[in-house]
């Protein structure tokens, strides 16, 4: 018996091509090829925010008021002692903190219950939902004209016509006719940037209501657990990060409410903030190194609430991404 010999056949390798390595040159052209595009949007935003900021903080520092052109001069810290040392300017300081708090938290409140609301499947939802979210997208002066004159108003108002048939159902001839922006001023604010700001709130926290891990939900559910236990041990630490992306956001944005104090009160009966308090030393009293130094603390304070807005909302992307 003849043995075949057994020939392995072997396959020849391709050989390796070594690929050039892209010169740093190359790279760095490639680089700016890539980002030279939105190098004019970054010039314009430079010039339209930093350069007035600079200009600002520079001026923070100078004793310069317009009655008194001749006598301009390097003042040092002054100013921002002067802004939290003097009465009306830490009086605007602590209504700010106030008013801010008020209606966040309120709103915060209110969004809630109508997100946990709108989060229900019932009829007509899409039209509740758009005149839940219209408050929102109207402009914020003819908002607060809307409330001082709709609603406030002591002749004309709807607040006092109510009232009026109210007190006219129990029998009295004479129904009060309040002033209400004269009796309680804060509130009458408060109220106004809530109803406006409740709206807000309430898109956010339905946005992380619909990214509810509803499997889950579910499964509690049919191990019994009610209503309120799903809400507080499920539904409320999914939307923690949410309501503190709201608070964050609606507490940079009050801050730095001007429209309903000037409209409805203008600064008066002890209702000015911080913003209205700037716009009166700057174009009343016209001293603009004082309040240049209150602006910086606006946008300082601002900024403060901005990098954690821009953390929570780092973490939610990451939790996404998961």
């Amino acid at each position: 018996m003849t043995t075949a010999d057994a020939t392995t056949t072997r396959v020849p390798e391709r050989p390796v091509v070594s690929r050039p390595v892209a010169s740093k040159a190359a790279t760095r052209a490639r680089a700016w090829a890539t980002r030279g595009p939105l190098l004019p949007a970054l010039i314009f935003l430079f010039i339209v925010t930093q350069l007035p900021f600079v200009a600002t903080l520079v001026i923070s520092f100078l004793s310069w008021n317009a009655l008194y052109p001749n006598d301009r001069h390097f003042t040092g810290i002054t100013n921002y002692r002067i802004a939290f040392t003097d009465q009306a300017l830490r009086q605007s300081i602590i209504n700010t903190v106030v008013l801010t708090a008020t209606v966040v938290l309120v709103s915060l409140v209110l969004g809630l219950l109508l997100a946990l609301l709108l989060d229900r499947r019932f009829a007509g939802r899409g039209l509740v939902r758009t005149i839940l979210i219209a408050p929102f997208l109207i402009v914020p002066v003819a908002a607060a004209l809307l409330w001082k004159h709709l609603l406030y108003n002591p002749e004309y108002g709807l607040f006092n016509g109510v009232l009026t048939v109210v007190w006219k159902l129990f029998g009295s001839a004479h129904p009060p006719q309040p002033d209400w922006i004269s009796t309680v001023p804060k509130i009458a604010i408060e109220t106004a940037l809530i109803w406006q700001w409740t709206p807000f709130m309430m898109l956010i926290l339905l946005a992380g209501l619909t990214s509810r891990p509803l499997d889950v939900i579910e499964a509690a559910r049919i191990d019994g657990a009610s209503n309120w236990q799903v809400f507080r041990y499920m539904t409320l630490p999914h939307l923690r990060q949410y309501l503190e992306l709201g608070a964050l956001l609606g507490s940079i944005y009050v801050v730095q409410n001007f429209d309903a104090v000037f409209t409805i009160t203008s600064g008066g009966l002890g209702t000015a903030n911080l913003p209205y308090t700037i716009y009166q030393t700057f174009y009343q009293a016209h001293d603009y190194g004082l309040a240049s130094a209150a602006g910086v603390i606006v946008v300082i304070g601002s900024i403060v609430l901005a990098t954690f807005a821009l953390r929570v909302v780092s973490s939610l992307f990451r939790q996404e991404a998961r």
